[in-house]
């Protein structure tokens, strides 16, 4: 009865554009709260050389083995950093720092670096943990409290791993992938971009801009009609306009634009959300993901070309507005890993105020 009134509060409002306030973001810190430390139902993804390396997920993962999965849990912690930064007063405070604390310690990460050090998992990951494991790394960077300066200088190996792994794989990606899922190049892109621009990491600058120029600059006519799959929790088209705009100067990224998506100009442009039919599948529920996904790409555009792309943000709004009653529907299906899409989703909405 409670998760059905709480759903029933967030559906009241979906007539009007979702702000991300002090309750709702109490509501969004409940779920990652509940799962940081919860160690099954868990999906490994590991690759064993012998039966020597067999073993729990918390034993693998010390630091990231709640919320179902690695890359789950990574986000899921980037979730209570961010909530906390933007939210001083939060509920449950104490408790999240706490979590944060044990979970992220210089311990824990030194034994996540030497797992990911072994040469055959050099692909683990690759490059959808790996790109939110640099935006946790930079909200821990950026946020002026002593327990998270203590928390990014023990994260920091881990990610400077993570960078070396970037440059290293990035000449050898003859093809881009994409998909909608967990490998897509572009998304994998964006925030090891943004991550490397804000730390000044100009050999991570330099990777990614030329190997994205050379995986996706040619690209035209991006098949939109073509999304979305059936279990894509990331939109191709968007996620490929994310990177190249983060990427290309203005004029060269508008022309760029109007070769690949000349509908997103047109100011009646209408695209539809994905419709879930089983928010208790946990591949079918990824459809909310894919939501979320074209609204923080459409809020980005929109905020960045206000004149031409402005009425994009009619579009995001009608994304998140779908697929936000979702996030508290009671289902760990989609309850592990949704709010961190959704707080990136109105993390891009709350950049247009």
């Amino acid at each position: 009865m409670k998760i059905l009134t709480t759903v029933l509060l967030f559906a009241t409002t979906l007539s009007f554009a979702q702000q991300l306030t002090t309750e709702r973001a109490n509501g969004l810190a409940k779920l990652p709260i509940k799962c940081l430390q919860q160690e099954y139902p868990n999906k490994l993804g590991q690759l064993l050389a012998d039966a020597s390396e067999l073993g729990t997920p918390r034993q693998l993962h010390p630091a990231f083995y709640g919320c179902f999965d690695w890359h789950s849990s990574v986000h899921g912690h980037w979730s209570l950093v961010y909530l906390l930064k933007h939210f001083p007063n939060l509920e449950n405070r104490e408790e999240i720092i706490s979590k944060l604390n044990t979970n992220l310690s210089k311990e824990n990460i030194a034994q996540e670096v030497a797992y990911i050090s072994k040469k055959h998992e050099k692909s683990f990951e690759r490059t959808y943990g790996w790109a939110w494991l640099l935006k946790l790394q930079q909200e821990l960077d950026a946020y002026n409290e002593p327990f998270a300066k203590k928390l990014s200088q023990n994260l920091l190996p881990l990610t400077k791993l993570v960078s070396e792994r970037y440059i290293e794989f990035l000449p050898k990606l003859n093809y881009a992938l994409r998909v909608g899922t967990h490998p897509n190049t572009a998304f994998g892109l964006s925030f090891a971009w943004d991550y490397a621009v804000q730390t000044k990491n100009i050999p991570l600058q330099n990777s990614i801009r030329e190997n994205a120029l050379r995986l996706f600059k040619n690209d035209k006519n991006g098949p939109f009609e073509w999304e979305p799959s059936g279990t894509d929790f990331l939109s191709p088209c968007m996620e490929e306009i994310g990177i190249m705009q983060r990427i290309m100067p203005e004029k060269e990224f508008l022309k760029w634009l109007k070769d690949f998506a000349p509908k997103l100009f047109d100011k009646n442009y209408n695209w539809e959300p994905g419709k879930v039919s089983d928010r208790t599948d946990g591949l079918l529920v990824h459809l909310d993901g894919l939501n979320f996904s074209r609204a923080w790409n459409f809020y980005h555009l929109a905020k960045q070309f206000p004149k031409q792309l402005s009425h994009l943000n009619t579009l995001a709004d009608k994304h998140l507005n779908y697929s936000l009653p979702a996030v508290v529907d009671g289902n760990y299906e989609g309850e592990h890993w949704l709010a961190s899409f959704a707080l990136h989703a109105f993390e891009e909405k709350e950049n247009q105020q």
